[in-house]
C-alpha cells in the first residue's frame, strides 16, 4: 500500500497565495512559485494549487503560473480552479501540471469527469469536494447543491476520478483539526485515495487524518514557515505514521 502523503496546498488569487477561514477573509501569505519551491525543497510529497477566483470570475486557471511552478519544483502537482472542459484540463497538463482538479463544473455536468478520465487518464483526474454539514457546495463554497459528500464522491469515482480531494468548509483555516467524521464517511464510500483537507493546526491533527485518509492537505500550519514541513514529518514518524524519507 502506498505510504501516506503530505501535500501543501496553495490557494491562489490575484497571482498570490492566500488563506482564509471557512473560505472567507482571504489574506496574502506569499508568492506561489517561491512557496512551491520552498515546499519542494522541504520534502513535500506533492503540491496542490487551487485558483480560488477562476470559477467565480468565469475564467480558466493560470497556465503561466503552472509553467513557472513546473520549472521551480521537482515533485508532482495538481492544479484546479476554472477547469470546465477537457481542453482546459489538457492545457494545464501541457503547461506542466501532473493532475487537474475539477469541482463546480463537474457538479454542473457530471459527465465532464468521464470525459477528462478518457482523455487524460483517471490517474490525472482529481474531483474536489467542498462540504459543510455533510452537504456539497460549489462555486468556492458559495452555492449549496443539496448533494451529500459521500454520494457525490462515490459517483465521481464511478465516472473515472482517480482521487477525491475532500475539504471541510466548517474546519477550513480554523486549525482545530480535520473533520474526521466527514472524512471517514467519504473514505468508506470510495476505493480511490482520499485527500483530507481543512483544519490542520497540530501534528496530532495530521496523524489523526492519516488514520482515515491516504493524504493530508496542509496550508495554514505551514505557510508562515514552510521549513516546518521537515519537523512535521519527523514528528509524525515519531508517532508511528509511516512516511517516506524527505528528499
Amino acid at each position: 500500500m502506498p505510504l501516506p502523503r503530505l501535500i501543501p496546498c496553495l490557494d491562489v488569487a490575484g497571482g498570490r497565495v492566500v488563506k482564509g477561514v471557512r473560505f472567507r477573509g482571504l489574506r496574502d501569505v506569499g508568492d506561489p512559485v517561491e512557496l512551491a519551491a520552498a515546499y519542494s525543497d522541504a520534502g513535500a510529497d506533492e503540491l496542490v494549487f487551487l485558483d480560488v477566483e477562476a470559477t467565480v470570475a468565469g475564467r480558466g486557471a493560470l497556465r503561466d503560473l503552472v509553467a513557472r511552478v513546473a520549472d521551480a519544483v521537482a515533485i508532482s502537482f495538481t492544479v484546479g480552479g476554472g477547469v470546465r472542459t477537457v481542453e482546459d484540463g489538457a492545457a494545464l497538463l501541457e503547461a506542466g501540471a501532473d493532475r487537474v482538479s475539477v469541482n463546480s463544473a463537474a457538479l454542473a455536468r457530471p459527465p465532464l469527469v468521464e470525459e477528462l478520465a478518457a482523455r487524460l487518464g483517471s490517474q490525472a483526474v482529481v474531483v474536489a469536494v467542498d462540504a459543510a454539514g455533510g452537504e456539497v457546495f460549489s462555486r468556492a463554497g458559495g452555492e449549496p447543491t443539496g448533494r451529500r459528500a459521500e454520494e457525490w464522491a462515490r459517483e465521481a469515482e464511478e465516472r473515472g476520478a482517480g482521487e477525491i480531494l475532500l475539504t471541510s468548509i466548517d474546519a477550513d483555516g480554523t486549525r482545530d483539526g480535520y473533520d474526521l467524521e466527514l472524512t471517514r464517511r467519504v473514505a468508506d464510500a470510495v476505493s480511490v485515495p482520499v485527500i483530507a483537507s481543512g483544519g490542520a493546526g497540530a501534528t496530532a491533527h495530521v496523524a489523526e487524518a492519516l488514520e482515515v485518509a491516504q493524504a493530508a492537505l496542509l496550508a495554514s500550519i505551514l505557510h508562515e514557515n514552510p521549513a516546518r514541513l521537515r519537523s512535521l514529518r519527523a514528528e509524525l514518524r515519531a508517532r508511528g505514521v509511516p512516511l517516506r524519507d524527505a528528499a
